[in-house]
């Protein structure tokens, strides 16, 4: 199946997805079904795309576990974290602002946007699994495992504790600045940046595998300036007053030592 014909197929898989999650979204007047179902789209990828190519089997296998134990591992995280919750307070603002109209916009502003993120993120998991050269793994490969998984450990371990910190009552209303989240405001999505950057070393491996860098790049700016910190931030500010402190002595994405506490 020709490499094109390929990336066609997933995006047309993508967006099948997107709209019946879109449709089971409006009979529950909850958008924030999409968050769940965006690890699943990478994993869906990776599987159609390791069965219709003819790339090299390793490094197939390769990017098939990497995707699937991080794509899997998200979806059920955030499922569980956000059932019985009601909409996210970034989507319920938009509800808002749109008004009656915001079945139907949110098809587009929501559902498909992020279909077509999906897509391009992607980019260097399809291209990696496609590709027959070379017929082995290289040390670009095995370099990229290594960031990958420092990138699914860290963000996994950052959830885990900030699930665990909103599990005690005694923490209601309190703002988690232990653990990972004592270096960095935003764990998750460091390590998912790191996920990601890994993938793209293994797709480097590959013959013109270098323009696949487009994935990490947007997931970094989406994570940075868009759909990531800015958006949860404004959200945390207005419900908890002393996160304002927090973030004045965290680093917002990169680790970093702590500035000492306001007295």
């Amino acid at each position: 199946m020709a490499t094109v014909s390929i990336l066609f197929s997933n995006f047309a898989l993508i967006a099948v997805m997107m709209c019946a999650g879109w449709l089971a979204s409006v009979a529950a007047r909850n958008v924030t079904l999409v968050d769940s179902l965006w690890g699943i789209g990478f994993v869906l990828v990776a599987w159609h795309t390791f069965f219709v190519s003819d790339g090299d089997l390793g490094r197939g296998l390769l990017l098939l576990v990497m995707v699937t134990a991080w794509g899997l591992r998200l979806s059920v995280h955030l499922s569980v974290r956000n059932w019985g919750h009601g909409e996210d307070p970034r989507y319920r603002k938009w509800r808002e602002a749109a008004g009656e109209g915001f079945w139907w916009k949110s098809l587009f502003k929501v559902f498909l946007l992020q279909a077509v993120f999906l897509w391009v993120i992607s980019i260097g998991v399809q291209v990696g699994q496609i590709a027959p050269q070379p017929e082995h793994l290289t040390v670009l490969d095995a370099a990229g495992f290594l960031i990958w998984l420092g990138g699914f450990v860290f963000e996994s371990v950052g959830d885990w504790q900030l699930a665990r910190f909103k599990a005690d009552p005694n923490n209601h209303g309190k703002v988690m600045d232990r653990g990972l989240w004592a270096y960095t405001r935003h764990p998750n999505y460091f390590g998912e940046m790191l996920v990601w950057w890994g993938i793209f070393l293994v797709a480097l491996s590959v013959p013109g595998g270098l323009w696949t860098v487009i994935s990490p790049v947007v997931i970094t700016a989406v994570l940075i300036k868009m759909t990531g910190i800015p958006l949860t931030e404004s959200s945390i500010e207005e419900r908890r007053p002393q996160y304002a402190d927090y973030r004045r002595r965290t680093s917002a994405f990169f680790p970093w030592f702590p500035k000492s506490k306001e007295r």
